[in-house]
């Protein structure tokens, strides 16, 4: 039985809290909630300073909706050394809580 329960963890991806990042969005245009996945082992560019001064990281992502907006949303990611969200932009959209998203979901 152990032996089965060894094979079950090599085939079933678990994902790690470590490893993703989820940013919700919501369209000016049409109002559509978007979910996007940052991986951050991948995604993410790394910055280095110059003179010494600590490298950082960022991420850019175009996204667009399931609708028939078509609306261009572009989010821009600043991560620190450790790969911890510190800033955050947006154009054509505005940034939900993954509350605010839940709640308007219902």
């Amino acid at each position: 039985m152990n032996v089965l329960k060894r094979l079950k963890k090599l085939f079933v991806f678990t994902p790690r809290a470590d490893v993703e990042s989820w940013i919700y969005v919501q369209c000016d245009r049409c109002g559509e909630i978007i979910a996007a996945r940052i991986n951050l082992r991948n995604d993410l560019s790394i910055v280095y300073e110059e003179e010494g001064g600590e490298d950082h990281y960022i991420c850019r992502k175009v996204l667009i909706g399931s609708g028939l907006c078509f609306q261009q949303i572009e989010i821009e990611l600043t991560y620190n050394s450790n790969r911890t969200l510190v800033e955050k932009s947006i154009k054509g959209g505005k940034f939900l809580s993954e509350e605010d998203t839940n709640k308007q979901r219902t």
